[in-house]
């Protein structure tokens, strides 16, 4: 238990001001002498003991009735560990240009609004904390350190399983832990937005695993640097949020995981920088199975790694020319509209004159082969009324698809794309029969046939004789009447017989695949 007596001078002074609310302020008014790098070197006149805090805040000088008791302290040096896990704890902390010798333990602590703005701290633990109000950590350094006797962090700032239920402030802060993690804030529900712009930097991974940001996760002009050893800046996989925004700036040196991640509002990269892994061995950006209404990927410049978007589902979807790497994983992803940025500007895709042979370029950045990707696209296209297009789509899968078959059903695949288009050109099939139909009209028009019975049948007709020929089911009762005995023309009559099959072949085939897939 302290006594007062034993107290020093900026001690009692803090002390007569907890139960008013007053603030506590030892800074000297000197840029050079109040700069929280150097408070390591600060001296006794500034200097209050973590103990000292701690008994404040849990009631040891008592609370006078209709005021509002709170600890408010500024430049001072605060010596030894400030310990309030498991604390309840009923008055705001307001801490400002502070420098901590030793981290801060507030796990399991159930408190009002804590703010360590512009300080240093060596660890701040505050996983399963409940803080009712906000965390601000506003301009402050936070680095991997000691929080107590028997606790050495391997993150810089742990709200692991923390409930805020106002906002989380970390613009302008700086967290620094690049053997581990910047930020280990796995299960933090948030009612309130987390906040991290302003300048923020984060030497380290960021983890949000499985996090319930009801408010949103902003970090607009963030810098995630030097990621841990798995390469990850940021992982939020299995998250549920409002928005999220990777905008302004935003830069990522290491891969942003959104595995799982649910969004119901708003997703943003716009002019944001994904650098990937430092080595270049890694992803860029990964979104499997992520849900989002609004997905905005107008990045600065391409992604340096690749961009996994497997069985993503969004509604509204806005890229631009920077928006892909070599390597886009396309396979179950699914979207409702496509909308490109053009010189600032966003505008329908297929407004674009060129817009099928982008996206058939984008498509191809997806390694292997997989119809859904074209399913989709062609989807798409039919929904905006350009059936055209849409069959440009699926004529391109087949063809994509033709790449990975056997010898032999890729001949026949050639034979289906020359005749009719797979089915999706289906004029094609009258170019062939107009341009055999007129061969055969002038070859054997030049000839003279022989009647199977002499003085008997219709008068010869060349081209009657080449249609039928070339239609294999009925007749028209000249090829009954009429062959030829040797020579070239004979065999152009079988060969157009052997056409004609093969063309109606062709054709029954393509239209029952498209007529399926209809």
């Amino acid at each position: 238990m302290l006594s007062y007596d034993e107290l020093t001078r900026p001690e009692r002074e803090l002390w007569d001001a907890f139960p008013e609310g007053r603030r506590v302020d030892l800074r000297t008014g000197s840029p050079e002498d109040d700069r929280v790098a150097d408070g390591g070197r600060w001296g006794p006149e500034r200097t209050v003991r973590a103990a000292v805090i701690a008994a404040l805040l849990l009631d040891a000088n008592a609370v006078q009735p209709g005021v509002v008791a709170s600890l408010t302290l500024a430049g001072a040096r605060i010596s030894g560990p400030l310990n309030l896990a498991g604390a309840q704890i009923s008055h705001p902390l307001w801490l400002e240009d502070c420098w901590f010798e030793e981290g801060v333990n507030l796990f399991g602590a159930e408190t009002r609004t804590v703010a360590i703005t512009g300080s240093h701290v060596p660890g701040l633990e505050a996983g399963s904390t409940r803080i009712e109000g906000r965390l601000d950590l506003l301009r402050s350094t936070v680095e991997t350190g000691t929080v107590s006797a028997f606790h050495r962090e391997i993150s810089a700032l742990s709200l692991t399983h923390a409930h805020v239920t106002g906002g989380v402030i970390l613009n302008g802060a700086t967290l620094s832990a690049p053997e581990g993690w910047a930020l280990s804030a796995g299960g933090l529900v948030t009612d309130g937005g987390v906040f991290c712009g302003g300048g923020f930097v984060a030497h380290g991974e960021v983890r949000l695993l499985g996090a319930q940001l009801l408010g949103g996760l902003f970090m607009r002009g963030a810098q995630l640097e030097r990621p841990g050893p798995r390469g990850v800046a940021l992982a939020l996989d299995n998250a549920v949020t409002s928005t999220l925004e990777f905008s302004r700036g935003f830069t990522a040196n290491g891969t942003v995981r959104l595995r799982g991640t649910r969004v119901s509002d708003h997703l943003s990269f716009e002019d944001a920088v994904l650098n990937g892994p430092p080595d270049g061995d890694g992803p860029a950006l990964v979104c499997m199975l992520m849900q989002a209404v609004d997905f905005d990927l107008t990045l600065a410049r391409p992604p340096s790694g690749t961009v996994d978007l497997r069985g993503a589902q969004v509604s509204y979807l806005h890229d631009n020319e920077h928006s892909w790497p070599d390597v886009v994983e396309l396979d179950g992803f699914v979207y409702g509209s496509i909308r490109v940025a053009v010189a600032g500007e966003r505008r329908e895709a297929v407004g674009r004159p060129d817009s099928v042979a982008h996206r058939m370029r984008w498509i191809r950045r997806s390694p292997g082969y997989s119809p859904q990707p074209y399913e989709q696209l062609a989807s798409w296209y039919r929904t905006a009324g350009h059936d055209d297009d849409a069959r440009r789509v699926l004529l391109a899968k087949q063809r994509h698809r033709r790449r990975t078959l056997q010898p032999t059903a890729r001949v026949w695949g050639r034979l289906l794309d020359a005749t009719v288009g797979y089915g999706y050109r289906p004029w094609l099939a009258g170019v062939w029969l107009l341009l055999l139909t007129l061969l055969g009209t002038l070859a054997f028009g030049a000839g003279r046939p022989t009647a199977v019975k002499a003085g008997e049948g219709p008068r010869f007709q060349p081209l009657v004789y080449t249609l039928d020929l070339l239609i294999p089911i009925g007749g028209l009762g000249q090829r009954a009447a009429w062959y030829w005995s040797h020579g070239p023309l004979e065999w152009l009559s079988y060969l157009l017989i052997a056409f004609g099959w093969v063309l109606t072949t062709a054709v029954i085939a393509g239209v029952s695949r498209t007529l399926q897939k209809s």
